[in-house]
């Protein structure tokens, strides 16, 4: 498995996570760590792109919940965007799809 990724750019609505690489056990924190950092206004959204994302656990998805918590206390909103077939299958049958906002890049 690759190691995780995590590139930030700055978007007109708000910061933009692109995370490829395996987002399990090992790696969740580096995640949580990233978007504990970023200040995030009312308002705004917080982006993670996952279309390059190869595996992610259960780790992987609590960091994701924690960065919907992380943008939904500072007002701002959170979409996940691109989330690979077999992430989005466990997102649906967790019932998860129906907490994250879920988009393709041509939304």
């Amino acid at each position: 498995m690759s190691p995780l990724n995590i590139i930030r750019r700055d978007a007109e609505a708000g910061p933009v996570l692109h995370v490829a690489g395996a987002l399990d056990y090992q790696q969740a924190a580096s995640l949580r760590e990233q978007v504990e950092a970023l200040a995030l206004s009312a308002g705004q959204s917080l982006v993670i792109d996952l279309s390059g994302l190869e595996f992610c656990d259960s780790s992987g998805i609590t960091a994701l919940l924690a960065a919907r918590r992380r943008a939904h206390t500072a007002g701002a909103d959170l979409a996940l965007v691109d989330v690979p077939a077999n992430t989005l299958r466990i997102l649906t049958v967790a019932g998860l799809d129906q907490v994250f906002t879920i988009r393709s890049s041509t939304d």
